[in-house]
């Protein structure tokens, strides 16, 4: 009985997966460079989350007979000033980069996203006093910031980790709230609210699913900022620590040896930067098939 059951929803499960693959075929044609952009990324994300099978070498494997040599076939990045093999390094540091990425973004964004809601919905006193918290945090160059939350907590990937969420919660919170403001005045919420449905259900039901597209967006932005500012740190010595490998702390260390081997700190900058390109497309690919009008009213009603 129960195959015979669930034998009618397969096509429908099939075609809403041909619908939805259609979909991104057809956003796909439309944004190649966005299409680039999501390749390298899933290349990259591969290639970090499988680095034992796919790297080349230890990444703390030295090689004293190979100390700043150049790109090669058997070290296509170079090697560092103790002989191991940058490729491998790159790598593996791209699993700290991509990590904070994504727990900085995945709690940002869920906790500015629910403090926006609530100044948004609440507004008044308590939406007043969410939103002067979240000035006073913008007010504050974010790489001070950062640097400051770093120093406190100490050096180390969690403490780098938790200085670049705190400052990515606030542009969460002002796109939330102002999405929210404008949604609550559609005429749908008006009606649920007429048909007698309770707070919660028209905060987390009705107003935030359809508030969610600057969100989105603004992931990609949070994304790329958090990569940056992991490697600002990491440059700076409060990030990841030797010998742990890390793009920023690579970058770091081949500034004392350009003349030796400009390789060292170019291939991982290489690396960074076009990490950082690709989700910057992508966000701008995001921005342009949902209207840059949400973003644009969000930035100006934030306040």
């Amino acid at each position: 009985m129960s195959a015979r059951t669930q034998e009618p929803s397969s096509p429908v499960r099939n075609r809403r997966t041909r619908s939805g693959l259609k979909r991104f075929g057809d956003w796909s044609a439309n944004e190649k460079p966005a299409a680039v952009a999501i390749g390298f990324l899933v290349v990259l994300s591969v290639a970090a989350i499988a680095a034992p099978i796919v790297a080349p070498y230890d990444p703390l494997q030295q090689d004293l007979g190979a100390i700043l040599n150049g790109p090669s076939w058997s070290h296509p990045f170079g090697t560092d000033e103790l002989g191991r093999d940058m490729l491998s390094r790159v790598i593996y540091g791209g699993r700290i980069s991509l990590a904070t990425a994504a727990i900085a973004v995945a709690i940002a964004g869920s906790v500015g996203g629910l403090a926006g809601l609530a100044a948004g919905y609440i507004e008044r006193t308590t939406g007043a006093l969410i939103m002067r918290f979240m000035d006073f945090l913008l007010a504050v160059p974010g790489i001070l910031l950062a640097i400051t939350i770093a120093a406190v907590l100490g050096n180390g990937f969690w403490p780098a980790t938790i200085a670049v969420t705190v400052i990515s919660i606030p542009a969460f919170a002002r796109l939330a709230r102002a999405s929210v403001l404008s949604t609550k005045q559609e005429e749908f919420v008006q009606s649920t609210r007429s048909a007698g449905a309770g707070h919660l259900y028209l905060m987390f039901r009705t107003i935030f699913p359809n508030a969610l597209s600057p969100l989105i967006v603004q992931a990609s932005v949070a994304a790329a900022t958090a990569i940056l500012l992991e490697a600002a740190l990491s440059f700076l010595g409060l990030g990841t620590q030797p010998p742990s490998p890390s793009w920023g702390t690579a970058m770091a260390l081949g500034k004392s040896y350009l003349k030796q081997s400009i390789w060292y700190a170019l291939m991982p900058g290489i690396v960074l930067t076009a990490t950082v390109l690709s989700i910057d497309t992508i966000g701008r690919a995001l921005q342009r098939t949902w209207g840059g009008s949400a973003l644009d009213s969000a930035a100006g009603r934030g306040a």
